[in-house]
């Protein structure tokens, strides 16, 4: 899994779905947002080796959720799994 570091107020951060971002710009909070987002859908699915596909339809809507004004990365990942028919996380 690609990672990517984003630099806030000094220090990096960790931030997954930085590989994903093509097009818009996001302030360094929602980019850690989507990227804690990102690897708590990942952790959900247990992370067992996703097709890249996955990782990338899941970065998508995070994405996209992101721009409609989300900022919850809890909110964020349930609306990414719902694209899959997830809609529980325990």
């Amino acid at each position: 899994m690609l990672r990517s570091r984003v630099r806030h107020a000094g220090t990096a951060l960790s931030a997954s779905i930085v590989p994903f971002l093509k097009d818009g710009s996001f302030d360094p909070e929602t980019i850690h947002a989507m990227s804690e987002a990102f690897d708590r859908a990942r952790k959900l699915l247990h992370d067992r080796g996703q097709p890249g596909m996955v990782l990338e339809i899941i970065a998508s809507r995070i994405i996209a959720i992101a721009a409609a004004g989300e900022r919850n990365p809890d909110q964020m990942c349930k609306q990414a799994l719902a694209a899959f028919g997830i809609d529980r996380i325990d």
